[in-house]
């Protein structure tokens, strides 16, 4: 047998390997595991050049992955203005005038920044671009919602997109307007784009610079993959990074439904690429958020009769779409936050289904991984057809934990069926989780222990959590942060578990998060990430 180059022992390992046998102890050689076993079966394997790690106790998993982040974003946020934690309307205002005086803006520069949320706010009133005015008079801005559903912008941006009382609402998006018709400064979904468009786009450079940061603190959380979609500009800098052997996260990259045209016209395939950097679905958005209160609902919003939420894509649209893409062997993952756009996503899936079938046989089942992101409320109708479609759940457990003050308000008896991850999981429907950063924190730690306790940090709304019926266990989380991320990306074959022949890719914990009660999970830190075998991050 050949040497290994590296041996983990004395550890606690759950490898998520059907019928592997307690496990203490792993070898690796050059990037795949070649042993899994007890210390005294693995440690004798050791040639002169291996290397060996006392793991002293510490938990491993697989490992962990993020099946929705927004990575082009989440690495340009580090260095943009942040207001996720503005707790008012002069919390946002003073952290913007502090933004400014710390780093003041070079001439035509935009003020950029993300994380604001009116919900969160006394009053619950969108701001203006006003407010915005006395601080940034001269340079335009542009401040994305929390959700990313909705922008603040100021006078500046507005006149430089030539936004004016005659604008009308394009398709798919709103202007807030005054009492006499005026631009507020508050833009819904694709409203956002009419000053969005005129913002200078970030070089490759430099986004390529921001992602090796923000790669590095991936890994600082546990993370070794991603699942990403942000658009054309994002693919090339992955490209880049791929290209000079620093891409050290498995990405699966999903595509713009706006890129469809290009992506068949090349040919693309779900599945195309390697194991550092291969393509996923085409991304459709069907509706917006819960924040700014755009999700498409079938009964209107609590205390606002005549607000059904935003379609953003119609389902005619979106089934035109999504023929198009799975005949060409193209999955489709579709973006659903409200009942009612989730009702229009299956009923989608479910003639597409019927197309592929007809494609296959009779007696073939469907291989297209297709998905829904976020999947936040279902109609009681709905909550089996997940499964019965096949299609895939992908969700975000701190959503919940975010949401549930401005769910119950917005939304009321009806969030019973929100956030129904037990639900899901029960109905046989695969559940994968992931943070939808920048919008969350990227950390899956968090992540897990929404999906557990279903409780703030900080304990709200109480022992049991909002909605215990939806608590998942902590081997169930990890699940899906971890062997259901490989079955969605098509790589189960070699990731997703610990055992040989696979990819020897590994978050290590300081503490055995599926034995210590749900209240110590805050406690819970991250010891060490491995990719391809190689220590990315470690802290002993």
């Amino acid at each position: 047998m050949i040497s290994p180059t590296l041996i983990l022992n004395n550890g606690r390992f759950h490898t998520l390997a059907p019928n592997q046998p307690p496990v203490t102890a792993v070898a690796i050689h050059h990037g795949r595991f070649i042993a899994a076993g007890r210390d005294a079966d693995v440690l004798p394997l050791a040639g002169p050049e291996t290397e060996r790690v006392d793991l002293a106790g510490r938990c491993v998993t697989p490992g962990l992955v993020d099946a929705h982040v927004h990575f082009q974003s989440f690495a340009l946020s580090r260095r943009r203005l942040d207001l996720s934690q503005a707790r008012s309307l002069d919390d946002a205002l003073d952290r913007i005038a502090a933004f400014l005086a710390a780093a003041p803006l070079p001439g035509g520069a935009w003020l950029q920044g993300r994380g604001w949320n009116q919900a969160n706010w006394p009053g619950g009133r969108f701001p203006t671009a006003a407010q915005l005015d006395r601080l940034a008079p001269h340079a335009p801005a542009c401040l994305r919602h929390h959700s990313g559903h909705a922008a603040w912008v100021n006078a500046r941006a507005l006149a430089i997109a030539g936004v004016t009382a005659q604008t009308p609402d394009p398709p798919g998006g709103r202007i807030q307007r005054d009492e006499n018709g005026r631009p507020t400064g508050i833009l819904f979904e694709d409203a956002i784009d009419l000053v969005a468009d005129h913002i200078p786009a970030p070089t490759l450079d430099e986004i390529v610079d921001a992602m090796r940061a923000a790669q590095a603190y991936c890994w600082q959380v546990g993370l070794t993959g991603l699942h990403d979609f942000d658009g054309r500009s994002c693919f090339q800098a992955l490209q880049t990074l791929r290209a000079h052997g620093e891409l050290g996260l498995r990405v699966l990259k999903n595509i713009p439904v706006a890129r469809l045209e290009h992506a068949l016209g090349v040919g693309l395939r779900s599945g195309f690429g390697d194991d550092w950097l291969r393509i996923g679905g085409v991304k459709i958005f069907a509706d917006g958020a819960l924040g700014p209160r755009t999700a498409a609902m079938v009964a209107p919003y609590e205390g606002e009769p005549d607000n059904r939420g935003i379609v953003v894509t119609d389902k005619e649209e979106m089934l035109a779409y999504a023929a198009r893409a799975s005949a060409a062997g193209l999955s489709v993952t579709v973006h659903a936050i409200g009942d009612r756009a989730n009702h229009d996503v299956l009923d989608v899936f479910e003639l597409v289904r019927g197309q592929e079938q007809a494609r296959a046989g009779a007696a073939a089942r469907p291989r297209l991984r297709h998905r829904i992101e976020h999947v936040q409320l279902l109609h009681p109708a709905d909550l089996q057809r997940l499964a019965a479609l096949d299609v895939i759940a992908s969700m975000q457990p701190t959503h919940a934990v975010s949401d549930m003050e401005t769910a119950d308000r917005y939304w009321g008896a009806r969030v019973r069926y929100g956030y129904a991850w037990r639900t899901v999981l029960d109905s046989g429907a695969l559940l994968v989780f992931g943070s939808d950063a920048p919008i969350e924190a990227i950390d899956p730690l968090p992540g897990i222990r929404a999906a557990v306790t279903r409780r703030r940090p900080d304990g709200a709304p109480g022992p049991d959590g909002w909605y215990p019926a939806q608590r998942l266990s902590a081997p169930e989380a990890v699940y899906a942060f971890t062997r259901a991320a490989a079955l969605t990306a098509g790589v189960a074959d070699r990731f997703g578990a610990i055992a040989p022949g696979m990819a020897a890719d590994l978050t290590i914990f300081d503490r055995d998060l599926f034995a210590v009660p749900p209240d110590e999970l805050r406690d819970v830190t991250i010891a060490g990430t491995l990719v391809d075998g190689v220590f990315r991050y470690r802290t002993w």
